[in-house]
């Protein structure tokens, strides 16, 4: 019996291969804190050091789009009708949801995501002031 396309094995497995070329895909999460992804950011890399050709951005209230069908469903056609070669994918979450600059100022903590402040977004700990 044949199963059909599994967008999360696609993923999964497109990004254990690790650099195939480019383009190149790269998914981020970020969320209120560690344990939820409200946001996912998915771009097209078209070379080392060139900027991003597409960028798109999914976003939930509530739940986590790590573990959204429906989403990682549109994030695996995106980067297919881009053609990718890699997919680059931290299954962790990086940081806070929200943009210094646009959604509060520059050089400023996130005022609603307390968890991040001071904190190290790959390691998730705490650094020292």
């Amino acid at each position: 019996m044949k199963l059909g396309w599994q967008p999360r094995k696609w993923l999964e497995k497109k990004s254990k291969r690790g650099n195939r070329g480019y383009p190149m895909g790269t998914i981020a999460f970020y969320g209120p804190d560690n344990s939820r992804a409200s946001k996912a950011a998915v771009s097209i890399m078209p070379a080392l050091h060139a900027d991003p050709l597409d960028l798109r951005r999914w976003f939930a209230e509530t739940g986590d789009l790590r573990m959204d069908e429906t989403v990682i469903a549109e994030i695996a056609a995106f980067l297919r009708e881009n053609e990718v070669k890699s997919v680059v994918m931290v299954d962790a979450i990086i940081g806070c949801p929200h943009e210094e600059g646009i959604d509060y100022p520059s050089g400023e903590a996130c005022p609603d995501c307390s968890y991040w402040k001071g904190r190290n977004r790959w390691t998730g700990k705490l650094e020292s002031s």
